[in-house]
């Protein structure tokens, strides 16, 4: 019984701190209950990045970061990305050259540089043992020869014609990882999250199961 009795005392103050009915307070209870079920269900389904690359074999793969905004910070400092100047956490996202995502990470402190990222998850390594190409940004610089990056210019200086021209190539490629950008930011939680930054892994393997199945 003692669960019960703290389940009603819990309901009871939720009901009278939010002025609401204590029937209202339960409904919501119940249905947070079920939302939070379906989501880690979901979130077990997804596919670890191995798997993925060996599924679809692509010829190269694009990676790229989004930055999910939360409102509800966790660590002030560590959820702070100086690069977006906001809270949030950072996920990364692969896709495959026509820009469709193959996968997304689970979530790491806004403040955790895209590389750092990329190799906490392993992205890099398992890429590379599969033979498969990655095209980032130059947030990824020094990540190794198997990541290709648009070349930086030198302190006090300028490209040369033929190293702006070299960076074409993978800036025109790289352009439609903006396409997997904005099928993922169709998902509101990814514009602005009101959850704690400790569910967002949850969230992003979630994600990534139900766009698995367009």
């Amino acid at each position: 019984m003692a669960p019960a009795v703290t389940t009603t005392r819990s309901r009871t103050r939720i009901a009278s701190g939010f002025g609401i009915s204590i029937g209202t307070a339960h409904a919501y209870g119940t249905a947070h209950a079920y939302v939070t079920a379906v989501t880690s269900l979901l979130a077990d389904c997804a596919p670890g990045l191995l798997k993925t690359v060996l599924e679809h074999d692509p010829e190269f793969v694009l990676l790229d970061e989004t930055l999910a905004e939360c409102d509800r910070v966790g660590d002030s400092r560590a959820d702070y990305s100086a690069k977006h100047r906001q809270h949030g956490v950072n996920a990364q996202v692969v896709t495959d050259p026509t820009g469709e995502v193959l996968w997304i990470s689970p979530a790491l402190p806004g403040r955790t540089h895209d590389l750092t990222a990329a190799r906490t998850h392993r992205i890099i390594r398992i890429c590379e043992r599969q033979g498969v190409p990655i095209l980032a940004d130059r947030a990824y610089q020094g990540a190794g020869p198997w990541l290709t990056t648009g070349l930086i210019r030198p302190p006090g200086g300028e490209l040369t014609i033929t190293q702006r021209t070299v960076n074409r190539a993978p800036a025109q490629a790289r352009a439609l990882v903006e396409r997997g950008m904005a099928r993922l930011k169709s998902w509101q939680i990814f514009r602005r999250s009101r959850i704690s930054p400790n569910r967002m892994s949850v969230i992003t393997e979630a994600v990534l199961t139900l766009e698995r199945q367009r």
